[in-house]
């Protein structure tokens, strides 16, 4: 059965279809010949989707930014995405025309990043699970800085006793989220590695703010954040203790916020 048969008026001005699939082609079974398909998967797809985004509009977005950074679609094109949500079979649809404000900083964060996709997503979980229950019940800030750790730490220097220089521990380990919540109610940076490796805690970044345009309102801990990933080839996450709300830069650029309170 073709997709038109099936939904109808969503295909109207189409030009290109993303198929969000495990690896599986499905343009055969669903898109007309004349439209275009894209295939969004960990696994040999158009566009390498490099983790499982909980949320299904993460996905879209990724894989649409995708497409556009290779150079599969363009600003202007009418896009349908299908992708299965509730079971195997596709049954979601979501048509809409690509814009330049697709290009956020989402795809080249994970593409172009050294550390692994999967040590990036642990440390954003661990960032949104501290903005959903801080510290003993209260709001606390805290900063991460993900991959390039030689370099990020030679473009810092140590605030105290680093407790994890002989260690050998990796976030994402339940036992070692609750070490870095209890250390991250102290000042300075974690540096975590490629690998996510815990490097350090307490280190302060010295990467200057020149040339650095954040969000106003922001402070002195989102412009090193910021400032680091410019000098580096690292990713930052920050937990802010004014709003609550976790930000990731890239390359001196803020690319993705998020409300805890979402999650």
């Amino acid at each position: 059965m073709k997709l038109e048969e099936t939904v109808g008026d969503l295909l109207k001005e189409v030009s290109v279809g993303l198929v969000f699939s495990p690896g599986a082609d499905l343009s055969e079974t669903f898109f007309p010949d004349e439209i275009e398909t894209i295939v969004v998967s960990d696994d040999g797809g158009d566009v390498h989707l490099p983790l499982e985004f909980d949320r299904y509009e993460d996905r879209v977005r990724y894989g649409v930014e995708g497409a556009l950074e290779d150079d599969l679609v363009e600003v202007g094109d009418t896009v349908l995405c299908v992708d299965n949500v509730f079971g195997t079979e596709p049954d979601t649809f979501s048509r809409f025309k690509v814009t330049e404000s697709v290009r956020t900083g989402l795809y080249r964060l994970f593409m172009d990043s050294k550390a692994d996709p999967d040590v990036i997503r642990a440390v954003v979980e661990l960032a949104i699970e501290l903005g959903q229950k801080g510290q003993k019940g209260k709001p606390i800030g805290a900063l991460f800085v993900v991959g390039d750790a030689g370099n990020v730490m030679d473009k810092s220097r140590e605030l105290s006793y680093n407790p994890f220089e002989k260690s050998h521990v990796h976030v994402g380990d339940p036992i070692v989220n609750v070490m870095l919540k209890e250390f991250s109610r102290l000042d300075g940076a974690f540096v975590i590695s490629d690998s996510g490796k815990i490097v350090s805690a307490y280190r302060y970044l010295e990467a200057d703010g020149e040339g650095i345009d954040i969000p106003r309102g922001l402070g002195t801990r989102h412009m090193a954040a910021a400032s680091i990933t410019r000098d580096t080839n690292a990713v930052s996450v920050v937990l802010s203790e004014s709003d609550n709300m976790v930000r990731i830069f890239k390359a001196g650029e803020l690319v993705l916020e998020l409300d805890p309170e979402e999650y």
